[in-house]
């Protein structure tokens, strides 16, 4: 093999790698966020709740993780029956993740059938939040 057929041949070799390399990269890492909601007042859920909407609309659904934390007076408003509840599993149905303190549901002796159905619980609310901190999460408290 002459010199120039070997040069030609290592060149394909190499544009062959990179181009295998790129159709193999990973993608971006999605955009992660935790969200404090521990009042029990409509409005601030109507809030917290367009700021998650705005955040989807902004970076894209599938490339963000909104994880709402209610715990305290904020809880009620994970109820089934609460106003908000049409709101909450629209942003569950979008991605949202919303979750419930267990802590706050003992001291409130509500369980599993006084809440809605499609939100998720943590043991305990700020030890949530506390985590996903650690974990480079940014924080929000709309």
């Amino acid at each position: 093999m002459n010199r120039r057929t070997l040069c030609l041949a290592l060149a394909l070799v190499g544009i062959t790698l990179m181009a295998s390399g790129c159709a193999n990269a990973p993608a971006a890492p999605r955009k992660q966020v935790v969200m404090q909601v521990s009042d029990g007042d409509a409005a601030k859920w109507n809030l917290a709740l367009n700021a998650a909407k705005n955040i989807q609309n902004d970076l894209g659904a599938d490339k963000v993780q909104i994880e709402m934390v209610a715990f305290g007076p904020g809880i009620g408003m994970l109820k089934f029956d609460a106003v908000t509840a049409n709101r909450i599993n629209d942003a569950i149905k979008s991605g949202v993740q919303v979750v419930a303190c267990e802590n706050t549901m003992k001291a409130n002796k509500l369980v599993l059938a006084d809440m809605n159905p499609a939100i998720s619980y943590v043991p305990a609310g700020v030890i949530e939040i506390m985590k996903r901190q650690q974990e480079g999460w940014p924080y929000i408290r709309p």
